[in-house]
């Protein structure tokens, strides 16, 4: 088969490694191979279209396998269902005619500070509470950054979630199984608007992702809560900054 290539085999890798952080962390899946594809030299519409495509598998494996470890809240998961969804389907409409990279130097600042707040929580005992508020624009500007950018829903709507002081499992686990109808609804719109390309890059990113999602959703409910609010915080800060470098040119 034609597909079956050394180049192949790194699209699996990156899915695997990328939805495996996903899973257990509630984020970076959308980074992490947006970052992969756009280094190929894919255009950024392109590189969203793809990787929302890819997600559709990733996702969905992903909210089976957070659901079956009791990871999801209902009331959480219907929220941010609705806004999130009208928020990608605008997101993909815009970037086909409005350059997504705008927006990105604005939203790494606001994450960098968002996970140095979550790596000072992790040091200090705050009960958790059950966030309510504020849920609706949360879910669909998450979604509508995401769209545009090739990835943010995570970052965005998880790491205020935790901040404010939801449960980080709880959090991971509803942030992602809302993240497929996120990533279908941004599918189906760059499906109707540009087309869908890079079919072998698609299917490498999907297989990997749907491998590591059951072993991503062990994770989230197996890991340790400070732990897991520090590799949360650190990797929001750190590809945050790196995010912001690139949009001046930095590195």
């Amino acid at each position: 088969m034609d597909f079956l290539t050394p180049e192949f085999g790194l699209y699996v890798a990156a899915g695997f490694v990328a939805q495996l952080i996903d899973g257990a962390l509630g984020m970076a899946y959308g980074v992490s191979a947006s970052s992969l594809l756009m280094a190929f030299g894919v255009p950024p519409a392109a590189t969203s279209a793809t990787v929302h495509a890819a997600e559709c598998f990733t996702t969905g494996a992903s909210a089976i396998s957070h659901h079956a470890f009791g990871n999801v809240d209902r009331f959480l998961f219907r929220r941010l269902l609705i806004p999130a969804v009208l928020g990608a389907i605008i997101g993909a409409y815009a970037l086909s005619a409005f350059d997504g990279d705008v927006l990105k130097p604005y939203v790494s600042g606001y994450l960098i500070i968002m996970g140095l707040v979550i790596i000072a929580k992790a040091f200090f005992r705050v009960p958790p509470k059950n966030v309510t508020t504020h849920l609706t624009p949360l879910g669909f500007f998450g979604a509508l950054v995401d769209a545009m950018g090739g990835g943010g829903w995570g970052p965005i709507v998880a790491s205020n979630l935790i901040v404010r002081g939801n449960d980080v499992r709880i959090t991971v686990g509803s942030v992602n199984a809302v993240e497929f109808f996120v990533t279908l609804a941004a599918s189906i719109t760059f499906l109707l608007t540009i087309g869908l390309t890079h079919w072998s890059i698609i299917l490498g990113l999907a297989l990997g992702g749907v491998i590591a999602a059951p072993l991503g959703a062990w994770a989230a409910k197996r890991i340790p809560h400070k732990p897991f609010m520090i590799l949360v915080g650190v990797l929001v800060t750190v590809v945050s900054a790196r995010n912001l470098l690139k949009a001046f040119s930095v590195i």
